[in-house]
């Protein structure tokens, strides 16, 4: 992972406002997660992705970083406050945000990208598997 978040400033939501490393990702399945407070399909599929996560976060072994689209700061902290997890984020305007969308081809949100350990890309569709599937199966297929 460290090649994928070298330099990165991360955030956690519900922390301290704390800058963190990508030390904390490492060894963990990842699940980039590109959305907007202003996208209506983000802000149903959010809460679903909440509850995903809560489920395997006792695990620690699956983690998620917003990679947010969102157009101000009031925005994007609101969204985190209202319907996101406890899970990472980057800054707004972080140029990380660019580099990944256009890595991994974003074309649309919300979209949920799953990259395991080394970085490795798992699927550009995990969104599909945490609609379909219970999550300790999603994970395990991700992980396989």
């Amino acid at each position: 992972m460290a090649s994928v978040f070298a330099g990165a400033k991360l955030y956690k939501n519900g922390g301290d406002g704390k800058v963190l490393d990508a030390s904390v990702l490492e060894g963990k399945t990842l699940g980039l997660y590109f959305s907007a407070h202003w996208c209506p399909p983000c802000r149903n599929f959010t809460p679903l992705l909440k509850d995903f996560h809560a489920e395997l976060e006792d695990d620690g072994e699956f983690e998620i970083v917003f990679v947010s689209f969102d157009r101000n700061e009031t925005d994007l902290n609101n969204y985190l406050k209202e319907a996101h997890g406890n899970w990472y984020y980057l800054a707004l305007g972080d140029e990380l945000i660019q580099s990944l969308s256009a890595k991994y081809e974003v074309s649309g949100i919300p979209a949920l990208i799953i990259l395991k350990p080394n970085g490795e890309l798992v699927t550009k569709n995990g969104r599909a598997d945490v609609q379909a599937k219970p999550p300790p199966q999603a994970l395990k297929a991700w992980t396989a």
